[in-house]
């Protein structure tokens, strides 16, 4: 029950964090991870996430509040609920963010996360398949591949961007991103790579390193301000482990700023108003949330072979899952998004300001079931890379169980509307250049009828969805108003740091998974650090 680390969340961080503490014998680190093992098959599948998402079992669904940005819909945000978190059950896109983004935070006191730093750590992390070279790692424990699976859709996809001027990459992961690519993807010889795969399942057998599942963490436990363990719900009962020298919360975007307010670390007032005795106010817990907002528009093709649409349903289903379980081949043994880039929406950008994504299918929006369309299509989306809009999870009650008040505040920046109506008029500038257009009957969503800044802008709210890369609600930096100092420590107490994508101080420009685990490589470094200069 006592332990020196004690890290809550085995998701993309947490189980970086315990591979790399518990790599000395003499330090004990418990992981403690809400949802199950990682045993289901439909993890390895690369296409299995599909299936995941709506298993309560594998996933948790949070509600969004309804607000003029998402234009007052119910929304629900999902995310990876077992060892690996929502890398288990994520698009695999493997992306390193801008290395300005970076930089950026490093200047506004972030000291030690500038790209110098971060690169390095990326580099560590990977084993790439393309091989090492001054960007990319070779030999780490995180494997990563390109997009398998050639088609003539996704070539003429990279050509229409190339027609409008985009350079074509091998890697989309280069120093000045802009441009088009295969994607890369945390996904090797047809299986998923997951952070539990990559870094938890071969530290699992360490005498020094325990995991504990299906075990809800309920509050941090303090003896003053110091924080000494956390209070954990396992099979309906209530326990406690001690952590001697430290608690990391690596619970994510939406579960760590709760689990702060919950324990009495947030705005004093505002817990005061629930009856939660504050222990330290911290008034920036919860606040700064950024997200990426994204639009699926889609296009019927004028060829089936074309599309997969017809792939996931009846027979060849059953043929592609046996295509998978015998050769690892096939549709399901691919990411879902083949092709994908970084554009400027305005030719005064100092650097790519949104992202492109094709999916060679298009899904069923009219019927609700978000089921295969039954006519060959191809969906693209975008998004603005850097919102500058800002929401909140702001807890509701003292009760554990009682979801927060989650607002994203989408499209509230006047730059962040103007990059999605931008973003829309690119998609359908890319769909008229030659390559492309010849392989498109018509656009289905969200129709030629909407056409005007106003109506695209519309569709926006009415049809925008979350691209699952919440950030920033435990605010990193060198100020007082900040969450947690340079080093990940919680302002106003002891033994309490927070590591995972709510520390970002800004939104990354690109798919979040893959920095995520470089941060958390990073951190285990600086907690190291400060172990050595302050022994137990």
């Amino acid at each position: 029950m006592n332990y020196d680390y004690v890290i809550v969340g085995a998701g993309s961080a947490g189980c970086v964090l315990a591979n790399r503490l518990s790599a000395d014998p003499a330090r004990r680190v418990l992981l403690i991870e809400a949802g199950p093992e990682d045993k289901s098959p439909l993890i390895a599948m690369p296409k299995g996430f599909g299936k995941l998402l709506t298993d309560p079992r594998h996933a948790t669904y949070t509600p969004v509040t309804p607000h003029a940005g998402n234009g007052h819909r119910q929304e629900v945000w999902a995310r990876g609920k077992m060892l690996g978190g929502s890398s288990a059950i994520n698009g695999m896109v493997y992306m390193r963010a801008h290395p300005a983004d970076y930089d950026e935070w490093e200047a506004a006191g972030a000291t030690g996360w500038g790209w110098d730093e971060i690169g390095r750590s990326f580099k560590a992390i990977e084993d790439h398949v393309l091989g090492e070279d001054s960007l990319r790692g070779s030999g780490g424990p995180l494997r990563i591949g390109l997009h398998s699976r050639r088609s003539e859709l996704a070539d003429a996809v990279i050509a229409a961007c190339e027609q409008l001027g985009l350079p074509r990459h091998e890697d989309i992961n280069q120093l000045d991103h802009e441009g088009v690519a295969y994607l890369a993807y945390t996904l090797r010889d047809g299986v998923r790579q997951s952070a539990a795969r990559a870094f938890l399942a071969a530290v699992r057998s360490r005498p020094n390193l325990s995991v504990l599942t299906d075990a809800q963490a309920t509050r941090v436990l303090f003896e003053g301000t110091r924080a000494t363990g956390v209070e954990v719900r396992v099979g309906g009962q209530l326990r406690r482990f001690t952590a001697t020298r430290e608690v990391i919360l690596s619970a994510g975007a939406l579960q760590s700023p709760r689990l702060l307010q919950l324990s009495g670390v947030g705005d004093a007032a505002h817990l005061q108003s629930l009856g939660i005795a504050p222990v330290a106010h911290n008034p920036g817990v919860g606040q700064n949330m950024r997200e990426h907002l994204l639009y699926m528009a889609q296009w019927r093709l004028k060829e089936w072979r074309h599309s997969e649409n017809r792939q996931y349903a009846g027979w060849r289903l059953v043929a592609n899952a046996a295509r998978y379980v015998l050769a690892k081949s096939g549709v399901l043994a691919v990411g879902p998004y083949p092709v994908g880039g970084f554009y400027k929406t305005h030719v005064q950008a100092s650097r790519a300001d949104a992202q492109l994504m094709m999916c060679p299918f298009t899904l069923d929006f009219a019927s609700g079931s978000m089921a295969m369309e039954k006519i060959p299509g191809m969906q693209l989306f975008s998004y603005a890379l850097r919102p500058e809009s800002r929401g909140h999870v702001r807890i509701t009650s003292p009760d554990a169980d009682v979801p927060a008040d989650v607002n994203p505040n989408y499209l509230a920046d006047d730059e962040d509307r103007r990059v999605a109506v931008a973003s829309m008029r690119f998609m359908r500038r890319l769909v008229r250049e030659p390559s492309l257009a010849a392989l498109i009957a018509e656009e289905t969503r969200p129709g030629p009828a909407v056409e005007t800044d106003e109506e695209l802008l519309d569709a926006y709210r009415q049809g925008g969805q979350s691209g699952y890369h919440a950030c920033g609600t435990c605010r990193m930096g060198g100020d007082e108003a900040s969450v947690v100092d340079a080093r990940l420590r919680v302002r106003g107490v002891q033994g309490l740091r927070v590591m995972d994508l709510s520390v970002a101080p800004t939104m990354l420009s690109g798919n979040t998974n893959g920095p995520v685990m470089a941060m958390a490589w990073r951190a285990a470094e600086l907690i190291l650090e400060d172990q050595r200069r302050q022994p137990a």
